[in-house]
């Protein structure tokens, strides 16, 4: 019974989150209309609202002809009044069995403001915020703040009133909304309306459409997520249709069982995929659900175009978030009819824990190639962000430069610089690489007057390495004295950049990259005996998990028996140089699929001491040498700090290199090789499962980092930092 119960209440949800006409013999609006607000100028002008069916509405703004509708079947009544050139304040009247009156109407541009917490940040949080609210008497600047709702099917309406800006309600406002408001503002001097829908915390997703998914191929598993929760789609209906079989053939059977008092089977459990999108935990975070309660009720109110600033809660995705850009911003000019100019910002530099430097990087990317898409612009703020702060407080900056792109781009002021320098090409000069830049204005600049930071260029045998820059007309010179055949380049690459290469108008340049990185063959450049041996395994560790699938597995090809074995790993954090070990030993087992990483398939299990090791680092903390002597922790075990194998000079009360192996089989596991003599871990993979929590290190791990536990990386969970990291197992035939 308590399924068929929640299944009843699946029903009532989504019959509780459908809008229902309003029950009622009076004319009623939508929120959006209302006292103060301001309507767009030079457009049309939908208005719409409720009354009773084939009742006659009327509506009349200033001393314009009334336009009249009637009322459909469902109480649906719309008109669309002809285009106004700004001004005010006008009164509008919507006239039915009652009227409406709405007071105090102004006409000119109108913004939507959408995102997360950035967006949603008020002026009362930004810097200087007590005399920026004192000056704040701008009553030709409007707002109205949608609040925070979720919806599983698109929303008629919403709480809410417009606000007219002064010193007692200009705190509340969206900054970045505000600060772009009092600009155009001054510059147009025609009033500015604001449209808050934002939430902190939000990502991308709920904000776009199921239309917007369809348009983009690369999110189908988001449409199809969206379908299965859809009553209207036919993944919903031969879903649920499927799962309803199944109840029925299971009460058939109940009754069957109930009769013959036998034990009953527990009733299928209701599918979850199935379940409304806005009743599901988290609903905010669902797909569409802040569309439906939060977008889909402003529409079709005019409005000349959206500011967006959002990205934070999506920034790990890489070149994915460009997809889903894509997919808002067509799905937002699908729900408008239009070619509606979208402006967002650019995240700021922000740690984000102990992420990869190049994460955010990445991200910047992504963000940067959703300008391909028509009609769109990006503001910049790597000078103005807070590197300790996710809510930057120059929230007036932002907002100066939203306003830059929407006076420019579309009120006709050309003479503005709205951007800061853009990549336009590269070229390798000899031993320097030459950068040009679109979107100089009036020159390039160092904004701090010092040096250009954050240039970085790479050779085929060399690492990243900080690059000498040096300004020449529209280009930027790159070069170092330690890459003398230079093949690429990448300016602030790193989630802590904050560089200094902008315009003379002041505005910065965005992180970018160009050119080939090369991929150096670290071993063979510095292991001369490498050679001898032959490549068995190879491994991009960051695909490391459960299972382990080898990016090179030559097993079938090495015919004959071995003597020797060798491990080489490379590590590579972001901006530094590659670290490296080479070991190489007495073969410890003939069966190759046990010279890997020892999963449970592999049945590697090894506490042992090995023979003739030579070791080779690029670190100078470890141990060099040939012939020396040294063990293999291989298991896929947990394992404890006890030294039950006697290994020398380990401890019974930290995991070093002599734990031992204890069970499940399918547990923690290691794969680590040691240097007793010299108490040092050589290198450690641990928790392979794990993937990018996984441990990972060269040398001793440091105790401190483990409260004193652990030397060998166990419990480190610190894979994700390298962007390289790459694992090789080589052989040596028997002569």
């Amino acid at each position: 019974m308590k399924h068929i119960l929640s299944l009843a209440q699946v029903a009532l949800l989504a019959a509780a989150l459908a809008v229902v006409t309003p029950a009622s013999a009076n004319v009623k609006l939508p929120h959006v209309f209302g006292s103060h607000m301001v309507l767009q100028r030079d457009q049309a002008l939908p208005v719409w609202g409720w009354a009773d069916p084939d009742e006659k509405v009327s509506v009349q703004i200033g001393d314009q002809p009334a336009v009249t509708a009637t009322a459909n079947k469902a109480g649906e009544w719309s008109v669309t009044l002809p285009k106004m050139a700004a001004g005010g304040p006008f009164v509008m009247k919507i006239a039915g069995k009652n009227t409406v009156t709405l007071e105090d109407v102004l006409v000119g541009e109108v913004w939507l403001c959408s995102g997360q917490s950035n967006m949603e940040m008020v002026v009362a949080s930004c810097v200087n915020a007590q005399q920026e609210i004192a000056a704040a008497n701008y009553p030709k600047i409007r707002t109205i703040k949608v609040p925070k709702l979720t919806a599983s099917v698109p929303a008629r309406d919403f709480p809410g009133e417009w606000q007219v800006c002064s010193p007692e309600t200009a705190g509340g406002f969206t900054a970045c909304g505000f600060f772009m408001a009092r600009e155009l503002q001054k510059k147009l001097n025609v009033p500015i309306g604001l449209i808050n829908s934002s939430w902190g915390g939000t990502r991308i997703e709920p904000w776009t459409t199921p239309a917007g998914f369809a348009q983009v191929p690369t999110l189908a598993d988001i449409q199809q997520k969206i379908a299965k929760a859809d009553p209207h789609a036919a993944e919903f209906k031969e879903g649920l249709g499927k799962y309803l079989d199944k109840v029925e053939a299971w009460t058939q059977a109940t009754r069957q069982s109930i009769t013959q008092e036998k034990l009953i089977a527990p009733m299928p459990e209701f599918p979850q995929e199935f379940v409304p999108l806005a009743a599901r935990p988290g609903p905010h975070g669902q797909p569409t659900t802040l569309y439906n309660a939060m977008i889909q009720p402003l529409v079709p109110f005019a409005i000349r175009g959206a500011i967006w600033y959002q990205g934070e809660s999506n920034h790990a995705e890489g070149k994915l978030y460009t997809e889903k850009m894509k997919a808002l911003v067509k799905s937002w000019r699908l729900l408008w009819n239009c070619e509606l100019p979208f402006y967002y910002v650019q995240i700021a530099p922000f740690p984000y824990g102990n992420e990869n430097p190049a994460v955010l990087a990445e991200f910047w990317e992504a963000q940067a190639a959703a300008l391909e898409i028509p009609n769109t612009g990006m503001v910049v703020i790597s000078d103005v962000g807070d590197y300790k702060d996710i809510h930057p407080k120059n929230k007036q900056e932002v907002g100066r430069r939203l306003a830059l792109l929407a006076l420019k781009n579309l009120y006709g002021q050309n003479d503005l610089i709205c951007s800061g320098p853009t990549f336009k090409a590269m070229v390798i000069e000899g031993d320097k690489i030459r950068v040009r830049f679109d979107n100089i204005g009036g020159g390039l600049a160092s904004r701090d007057g010092k040096p250009l930071n954050w240039f970085e260029i790479i050779g085929k045998e060399t690492d990243w390495t900080k690059a000498a820059a040096a300004i020449e007309g529209d280009s930027v010179v790159l070069s170092s004295a330690k890459v003398t055949a230079p093949v690429a380049m990448r300016f602030a690459w790193n989630k802590s950049a904050e560089p200094n290469l902008m315009n003379k108008e002041g505005l910065p340049a965005s992180a970018f990259r160009s050119g080939k990185e090369p991929q150096v063959d670290i071993l063979s450049l510095n292991v001369p005996e490498a050679k001898d041996y032959e490549l068995l395994y190879a491994l991009d560790l960051a695909k490391a998990g459960k299972q382990i699938t080898y990016d090179v597995d030559r097993r079938a090809q090495i015919i004959g028996p071995i003597d020797r074995v060798a491990y080489f790993l490379e590590l590579r954090k972001q901006g530094e140089p590659a670290q490296w070990v080479y070991v190489s030993m007495d073969t410890f087992t003939t069966d190759l699929s046990k010279l890997g990483v020892p999963t449970v398939a592999s049945k590697a299990k090894f506490q042992t001491k090995v023979s003739h090791m030579n070791v080779l680092s690029s670190d100078p903390r470890i141990t060099a040498g040939n012939d020396l002597a040294g063990n293999i922790e291989f298991c896929p075990h947990n394992y404890g700090p006890r030294n039950a194998a006697g290994i020398p000079n380990a401890s019974d009360g930290v995991w070093d290199f002599g734990d031992e192996i204890s069970d499940p089989e399918d547990g923690y596991g290691c794969m680590q090789i040691h240097n007793f003599n010299a108490k040092q871990t050589l290198f450690a993979l641990n928790n392979w499962k794990a993937g990018s929590g996984a441990d990972l290190g060269i040398g001793n791990s440091d105790p401190h980092a483990s409260g004193g536990r652990t030397l060998d990386w166990t419990f480190n969970h610190n894979a994700a930092q390298y962007v390289v990291k790459q694992l090789k197992v080589l052989v040596r035939l028997k002569k």
